[in-house]
């Protein structure tokens, strides 16, 4: 609508941004799951997408607020006065879209998967005001209503609880009803992970316990990834990442919300789903591959699992996918 001057000037409201056109090129690649960042101030959105030409991807970001990108596939670069941050496959990193652009790129000819979470400045200021002290510099700032430059800060792997967050926001397990709170809940569990900074010598000791949980947890997922044809004992792995059979199997569900049989299941199947999308392999030499002798067994697991049988999921549209 047009907006009258004082002196009489008609002036064009400037248009609401919108990043549509930045994914234009990718299509059904580019999905919304949930939100608004200028309505409920975040939003939650999925990539999936192959190009043949680098994409712009800086054009997608909304000014005034601070995007969480959970990496699964594809490399990525954002870039911001000599600072970078490279998301490389399961890697986790937050960036702030402050007055100015800020430049980012996905690479060509590869497949990208990922997810963002786009949180507005006055969502976090709602939010994390009480504990502004406790906060990451760049997400400090904008709490207390600073100049608002762009930023960005370094990459960190992806946790196993965050690699399983990442599935899970694709697909909220509640009913309709309950979405925005559910979404608003992941929203905030992100931004305790990431944005506040450890004080004192409790919490710093917390935060170690803590780490070395999820670096073993990591070593045991490297071990199933390495052997999902031959996976190894509970005992093995325990050996492996140096604690009793007991104690790893708690603290991997606790980590990742499922316990080594349901995982390596997991894992079978996102290795056969990508081996039938390659087109290299049939049914039967796909559920060998990931350790399946009975192919009943397999062909019922992963139904189970993507809602179609196993000879049809290449035919699937990304979207169905």
């Amino acid at each position: 609508m047009p907006i009258e001057s004082d002196k009489g000037t008609v002036l064009k409201a400037a248009p609401a941004f919108t990043e549509r056109l930045a994914w234009d090129a990718i299509g059904s690649g580019w999905r919304h799951l949930h939100g608004s960042v200028s309505g409920a101030g975040l939003s939650f959105e999925w990539h999936n997408f192959t190009l043949p030409a680098e994409l712009n991807w800086g054009r997608s970001f909304h000014p005034s607020s601070i995007e969480v990108c959970l990496n699964r596939d594809g490399n990525g670069r954002v870039a911001c006065n000599n600072r970078e941050a490279a998301f490389t496959p399961w890697t986790i990193g937050f960036y702030r879209r402050g007055d100015e652009a800020l430049p980012a790129i996905r690479q060509a000819n590869q497949r990208h998967q990922f997810l963002t979470v786009e949180m507005s400045f006055d969502f976090l200021r709602r939010h994390l005001g009480e504990f502004v002290t406790s906060l990451h510099p760049l997400v400090r700032e904008v709490v207390l209503d600073r100049p608002h430059k762009s930023a960005v800060v370094p990459t960190m792997r992806l946790t196993t609880h965050q690699s399983h967050l990442l599935t899970n926001l694709q697909k909220a397990p509640v009913p309709a009803a309950a979405r925005s709170v559910w979404y608003q809940a992941k929203a905030l569990e992100l931004a305790a992970e990431l944005f506040f900074i450890a004080g004192g010598e409790q919490e710093l000791f917390c935060h170690r316990h803590q780490r070395i949980s999820v670096e073993r947890v990591d070593k045991a997922i490297a071990l199933l990834r390495e052997r999902l044809a031959n996976p190894p004992s509970l005992e093995e792995i325990g050996q492996a990442v140096g604690c009793s059979p007991f104690y790893l199997s708690r603290t991997f569900s606790a980590v990742t919300g499922l316990t080594i049989p349901q995982y390596l299941r997991q894992i079978r199947m996102e290795r056969a789903a990508e081996l039938l999308r390659s087109g290299r392999f049939n049914v039967t030499e796909a559920a060998l591959e990931v350790g399946y002798s009975s192919l009943s067994h397999f062909s019922q697991t992963f139904h189970e699992t993507f809602g179609c049988c196993a000879g049809l999921y290449p035919l699937r549209t990304p979207t169905q996918r």
